[in-house]
């Protein structure tokens, strides 16, 4: 007997991702018509006394939902996330990674997603309160805000192969 508490993909009538939710909630989902199973785990059912159903890895909802677009929080977790825990200055991975305004704040460089970028702490006290050109130190990918979809992709993870057409789509 598989988990209820295992990962599911529910995404919108229009197939697009909406959230990862356990397979209980999916389950309840299926079984108020509110969703249907458009991927399951080949190996895995649900069973009860007189039934067994497909143990679903994606579902889809069968009404469309408006959803407001999620906004994802700005926070040193979440920017040193975005930039996959990697200096944006030298591409070094090594530990301790600090938060680096681009545009230093003495400057009037803001905390937002578009000026904060992931760096070590070298890099960091290297460009010191200098913008990138004045310290001969290039940016490896300009600064943007990430989308929700974006963290789905890359921090909930691929909990099943089945999920990468839906998360991956353009």
């Amino acid at each position: 007997m598989a988990s209820l508490n295992r990962n599911v993909l529910i995404v919108n009538q229009n197939y697009e991702p909406m959230s990862v939710i356990t397979a209980k909630k999916a389950v309840v989902l299926i079984y108020l018509g509110k969703a249907e199973i458009i991927e399951r785990h080949p190996r895995l059912e649900i069973r009860s006394v007189r039934t067994a159903m497909p143990f679903p890895s994606i579902v889809r909802l069968i009404s469309f939902i408006h959803i407001p677009r999620k906004r994802v929080v700005l926070s040193r977790k979440n920017i040193i996330k975005r930039d996959s825990g990697r200096c944006q200055y030298c591409g070094s991975l090594q530990k301790p990674l600090t938060v680096d305004h681009v545009l230093p704040k003495n400057r009037g460089g803001e905390d937002s997603w578009e000026n904060l970028v992931c760096a070590c702490v070298w890099c960091n006290n290297r460009k010191g309160n200098r913008t990138p050109e004045e310290a001969r130190m290039p940016l490896l990918r300009r600064p943007q805000r990430p989308n929700h979809i974006f963290f789905m992709q890359h921090f909930v993870g691929v909990v099943d192969e089945r999920w990468k057409p839906y998360l991956f789509m353009n």
